[in-house]
């Protein structure tokens, strides 16, 4: 996909982002993608980039060392990651996935 260099992530919608945190919560198969493939994630609850902008997956990728945050952290901590998922300009970057 070609984007424009320095770009801003398409933003989540707040549907979007409740799909995601839901199957981050509760779904080990999604999980293991989300950890590989963040972009393929974001695409399988729905997520379609933008012309002009760049993909959230890239911002939301874990390093392939880092672990996943466990599915009750992810729950627990729900409404502070939707919130923050649901602000254009602020995307949350792969460390508040961590398990770190």
């Amino acid at each position: 996909m070609a984007t424009k260099k320095g770009a801003k992530p398409a933003p989540l919608d707040p549907k979007v982002t409740r799909k995601l945190l839901d199957k981050l919560a509760t779904d080990n198969d999604f999980r293991r993608l989300f950890k590989k493939d963040a972009h393929a994630a974001l695409a399988q609850v729905g997520y379609k980039v933008e012309a002009g902008a760049s993909s959230a997956g890239g911002c939301m990728q874990l390093a392939p060392t880092d672990r996943i945050a466990p599915k009750a952290k992810i729950a627990r901590d729900r409404a502070k990651l939707e919130s923050a998922l649901n602000v254009p300009v602020s995307f949350l970057c792969a460390q508040q996935f961590s398990a770190d």
